[in-house]
Protein backbone atom coordinates (compact mmCIF):
# COMPACT_ATOMS: atom_id res chain seq x y z
CA UNK A 1 0.00 0.00 0.00
CA UNK A 2 2.92 2.70 0.96
CA UNK A 3 4.88 1.75 -2.76
CA UNK A 4 1.34 2.38 -4.36
CA UNK A 5 0.93 5.90 -2.76
CA UNK A 6 4.13 6.72 -3.31
CA UNK A 7 3.49 6.02 -7.41
CA UNK A 8 0.77 8.29 -7.20
CA UNK A 9 2.44 10.73 -5.50
CA UNK A 10 5.33 10.38 -7.95
CA UNK A 11 2.88 10.23 -10.52
CA UNK A 12 1.19 13.19 -9.42
CA UNK A 13 5.01 15.06 -9.25
CA UNK A 14 5.82 14.03 -13.31
CA UNK A 15 2.00 15.33 -13.89
CA UNK A 16 2.31 18.88 -12.29
CA UNK A 17 5.99 19.51 -13.51
CA UNK A 18 4.49 18.65 -17.07
CA UNK A 19 2.00 21.70 -16.89
CA UNK A 20 4.30 24.07 -15.16
CA UNK A 21 6.50 23.73 -18.13
CA UNK A 22 4.86 22.69 -20.68
CA UNK A 23 7.15 22.14 -23.78
CA UNK A 24 8.42 25.17 -26.13
CA UNK A 25 6.75 25.48 -29.09
CA UNK A 26 9.12 25.85 -32.37
CA UNK A 27 9.84 28.93 -33.49
CA UNK A 28 7.82 30.34 -36.36
CA UNK A 29 9.41 31.08 -40.01
CA UNK A 30 7.74 31.99 -42.73
CA UNK A 31 9.67 29.29 -44.93
CA UNK A 32 11.99 26.53 -44.39
CA UNK A 33 14.16 26.00 -47.39
CA UNK A 34 16.59 23.10 -48.42
CA UNK A 35 19.55 24.10 -51.24
CA UNK A 36 20.11 21.10 -52.48
CA UNK A 37 23.20 21.41 -55.04
CA UNK A 38 24.80 18.91 -56.97
CA UNK A 39 28.21 18.15 -57.13
CA UNK A 40 28.14 15.18 -59.38
CA UNK A 41 31.38 14.56 -61.35
CA UNK A 42 29.73 16.21 -64.47
CA UNK A 43 30.24 19.57 -62.34
CA UNK A 44 33.16 20.56 -63.11
CA UNK A 45 35.12 23.12 -60.79
CA UNK A 46 34.03 26.10 -62.99
CA UNK A 47 30.26 24.60 -62.25
CA UNK A 48 30.88 24.21 -58.58
CA UNK A 49 31.82 27.84 -58.09
CA UNK A 50 29.24 29.13 -59.97
CA UNK A 51 26.65 27.33 -57.56
CA UNK A 52 28.46 28.11 -54.90
CA UNK A 53 29.22 31.63 -55.70
CA UNK A 54 26.46 32.09 -57.19
CA UNK A 55 24.18 30.68 -54.44
CA UNK A 56 25.98 33.43 -51.90
CA UNK A 57 25.95 36.35 -53.61
CA UNK A 58 22.13 35.67 -54.11
CA UNK A 59 22.04 35.15 -50.32
CA UNK A 60 22.84 38.64 -49.22
CA UNK A 61 21.37 40.42 -52.39
CA UNK A 62 19.19 43.46 -51.50
CA UNK A 63 16.01 41.62 -53.26
CA UNK A 64 16.21 38.72 -51.91
CA UNK A 65 16.86 40.38 -48.66
CA UNK A 66 13.71 42.18 -48.78
CA UNK A 67 11.66 39.17 -50.07
CA UNK A 68 12.61 37.67 -47.06
CA UNK A 69 12.05 40.39 -44.70
CA UNK A 70 8.08 40.80 -46.38
CA UNK A 71 6.81 37.82 -45.07
CA UNK A 72 4.43 38.06 -41.84
CA UNK A 73 7.19 36.64 -39.64
CA UNK A 74 9.89 38.71 -41.53
CA UNK A 75 12.93 35.62 -41.57
CA UNK A 76 12.85 32.26 -43.11
CA UNK A 77 14.92 29.43 -41.90
CA UNK A 78 17.50 27.76 -44.62
CA UNK A 79 19.65 24.77 -44.72
CA UNK A 80 22.40 23.36 -47.37
CA UNK A 81 23.11 20.34 -48.26
CA UNK A 82 25.30 18.98 -51.26
CA UNK A 83 24.74 15.67 -52.66
CA UNK A 84 26.16 13.06 -55.78
CA UNK A 85 25.69 9.44 -55.73
CA UNK A 86 23.16 7.56 -53.87
CA UNK A 87 24.97 7.63 -50.80
CA UNK A 88 26.60 10.59 -50.78
CA UNK A 89 24.69 13.35 -49.17
CA UNK A 90 26.61 15.93 -46.71
CA UNK A 91 24.57 19.01 -44.99
CA UNK A 92 27.38 21.64 -45.41
CA UNK A 93 25.42 24.46 -43.33
CA UNK A 94 22.72 23.56 -40.84
CA UNK A 95 19.53 24.86 -40.49
CA UNK A 96 20.19 28.89 -39.37
CA UNK A 97 17.51 31.47 -39.72
CA UNK A 98 17.97 34.25 -42.07
CA UNK A 99 16.36 37.76 -41.21
CA UNK A 100 18.35 40.83 -42.24
CA UNK A 101 21.30 41.66 -44.53
CA UNK A 102 23.56 40.60 -41.34
CA UNK A 103 22.69 36.69 -41.06
CA UNK A 104 22.33 36.48 -44.90
CA UNK A 105 25.69 37.58 -45.59
CA UNK A 106 27.31 35.16 -42.27
CA UNK A 107 25.71 32.76 -44.86
CA UNK A 108 27.41 33.94 -48.12
CA UNK A 109 30.37 33.81 -46.04
CA UNK A 110 30.41 30.02 -44.86
CA UNK A 111 29.19 29.30 -48.59
CA UNK A 112 32.42 30.56 -49.91
CA UNK A 113 34.80 29.37 -47.82
CA UNK A 114 33.52 25.42 -47.40
CA UNK A 115 35.18 22.82 -49.25
CA UNK A 116 33.67 20.78 -51.80
CA UNK A 117 31.83 17.23 -50.45
CA UNK A 118 31.80 14.79 -53.18
CA UNK A 119 32.28 13.94 -57.04
CA UNK A 120 30.39 10.65 -57.33
CA UNK A 121 27.68 9.97 -59.93
CA UNK A 122 24.16 11.76 -59.80
CA UNK A 123 21.13 10.56 -57.47
CA UNK A 124 18.25 13.41 -57.54
CA UNK A 125 16.28 11.07 -55.45
CA UNK A 126 18.73 10.39 -52.90
CA UNK A 127 19.40 14.27 -52.60
CA UNK A 128 15.46 14.92 -52.26
CA UNK A 129 15.41 12.04 -49.87
CA UNK A 130 18.57 13.16 -47.56
CA UNK A 131 16.69 17.53 -47.85
CA UNK A 132 13.51 15.60 -46.84
CA UNK A 133 15.12 14.62 -43.92
CA UNK A 134 16.24 17.63 -42.72
CA UNK A 135 13.22 18.99 -42.23
CA UNK A 136 12.25 16.18 -39.80
CA UNK A 137 15.27 17.40 -37.51
CA UNK A 138 14.61 21.34 -38.05
CA UNK A 139 14.24 23.04 -34.75
CA UNK A 140 11.81 25.73 -36.60
CA UNK A 141 7.92 25.46 -37.79
CA UNK A 142 6.68 27.03 -41.19
CA UNK A 143 3.86 26.92 -43.01
CA UNK A 144 5.68 26.28 -46.20
CA UNK A 145 8.70 23.57 -47.02
CA UNK A 146 10.41 23.72 -50.36
CA UNK A 147 13.35 22.43 -51.43
CA UNK A 148 15.63 23.94 -54.12
CA UNK A 149 17.50 21.75 -56.53
CA UNK A 150 20.37 22.50 -58.36
CA UNK A 151 21.82 20.22 -61.34
CA UNK A 152 23.57 20.03 -65.16
CA UNK A 153 22.58 15.94 -65.11
CA UNK A 154 19.52 13.85 -65.22
CA UNK A 155 19.39 10.93 -62.34
CA UNK A 156 21.60 7.92 -62.94
CA UNK A 157 22.08 6.73 -59.60
CA UNK A 158 20.21 5.14 -56.68
CA UNK A 159 15.95 4.83 -56.95
CA UNK A 160 13.43 6.60 -59.18
CA UNK A 161 13.59 10.57 -59.03
CA UNK A 162 10.37 10.52 -59.60
CA UNK A 163 9.15 8.05 -56.81
CA UNK A 164 11.04 10.55 -54.36
CA UNK A 165 9.47 13.62 -55.69
CA UNK A 166 6.28 12.44 -55.42
CA UNK A 167 6.89 10.93 -51.91
CA UNK A 168 7.73 14.33 -50.91
CA UNK A 169 5.12 16.36 -52.63
CA UNK A 170 2.67 13.96 -50.80
CA UNK A 171 4.11 15.26 -47.56
CA UNK A 172 3.32 19.22 -48.98
CA UNK A 173 6.87 19.92 -49.72
CA UNK A 174 7.64 21.98 -52.99
CA UNK A 175 10.40 20.98 -55.17
CA UNK A 176 11.76 23.69 -57.68
CA UNK A 177 14.35 23.82 -59.93
CA UNK A 178 17.56 25.33 -61.47
CA UNK A 179 19.23 23.49 -64.16
CA UNK A 180 22.66 24.66 -65.50
CA UNK A 181 23.18 24.16 -68.83
CA UNK A 182 26.50 22.49 -70.22
CA UNK A 183 28.05 23.42 -73.32
CA UNK A 184 30.26 20.15 -74.26
CA UNK A 185 27.53 16.81 -73.34
CA UNK A 186 30.06 14.26 -71.68
CA UNK A 187 31.70 11.91 -74.33
CA UNK A 188 30.83 9.04 -72.19
CA UNK A 189 27.32 10.07 -71.84
CA UNK A 190 25.95 12.70 -73.43
CA UNK A 191 22.44 12.42 -73.03
CA UNK A 192 22.62 12.78 -69.08
CA UNK A 193 23.50 16.52 -69.48
CA UNK A 194 22.04 16.94 -72.67
CA UNK A 195 18.49 14.50 -72.62
CA UNK A 196 16.30 14.54 -75.27
CA UNK A 197 13.66 17.76 -75.20
CA UNK A 198 17.02 19.41 -72.74
CA UNK A 199 17.70 19.39 -69.16
CA UNK A 200 15.11 21.76 -68.21
CA UNK A 201 11.84 19.74 -70.11
CA UNK A 202 13.58 16.43 -68.21
CA UNK A 203 13.34 18.61 -64.37
CA UNK A 204 9.91 19.69 -65.06
CA UNK A 205 8.96 15.99 -65.93
CA UNK A 206 10.82 14.02 -63.35
CA UNK A 207 12.45 16.25 -60.77
CA UNK A 208 9.53 19.13 -59.65
CA UNK A 209 6.30 19.19 -57.97
CA UNK A 210 4.02 20.85 -55.39
CA UNK A 211 2.07 24.09 -55.31
CA UNK A 212 3.75 26.37 -57.81
CA UNK A 213 6.81 24.22 -58.56
CA UNK A 214 8.89 25.89 -61.19
CA UNK A 215 12.47 24.93 -63.53
CA UNK A 216 14.67 28.22 -64.29
CA UNK A 217 17.27 27.64 -66.57
CA UNK A 218 20.81 28.78 -66.25
CA UNK A 219 21.73 28.96 -69.81
CA UNK A 220 25.42 30.06 -69.50
CA UNK A 221 27.87 31.91 -66.53
CA UNK A 222 26.56 35.55 -67.02
CA UNK A 223 22.42 34.67 -66.52
CA UNK A 224 23.02 32.08 -63.68
CA UNK A 225 23.67 34.54 -61.14
CA UNK A 226 20.14 36.39 -61.83
CA UNK A 227 18.38 33.27 -62.10
CA UNK A 228 19.32 32.22 -58.54
CA UNK A 229 18.59 35.85 -57.53
CA UNK A 230 14.87 35.17 -59.58
CA UNK A 231 14.48 31.50 -58.54
CA UNK A 232 14.97 32.44 -54.31
CA UNK A 233 12.50 35.70 -54.90
CA UNK A 234 9.96 33.36 -55.59
CA UNK A 235 10.48 30.99 -53.71
CA UNK A 236 10.23 33.71 -50.24
CA UNK A 237 7.72 35.62 -51.05
CA UNK A 238 4.04 35.65 -51.92
CA UNK A 239 3.21 35.29 -55.69
CA UNK A 240 2.80 39.45 -56.44
CA UNK A 241 5.19 40.23 -54.27
CA UNK A 242 7.79 37.99 -56.28
CA UNK A 243 6.77 39.64 -59.44
CA UNK A 244 7.61 43.04 -57.59
CA UNK A 245 10.72 42.14 -56.24
CA UNK A 246 12.14 40.13 -59.47
CA UNK A 247 11.20 43.38 -61.51
CA UNK A 248 13.66 45.67 -59.27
Amino acid sequence: MVRFARTVLALAALLAASVAHPAIAAEQVDLLLVFASDVSRSVDTAKFQLQREGYAAAMSDPRVVEAIRSGPHGRIAICFVEWSGATSQKLVIDWTIVGDAASARKISDQLIELQRSFADRTSISAGIDFAMSQFERSPFAAPRRTIDVSGDGTNNSGRDVGNARDEAVAKGVTINGLVILSDNPLPWNPEHTNPPGGLGEYYKRNVIGGPGAFVMVAENHASFGQAIIKKMIAEIAAADEARHFAER
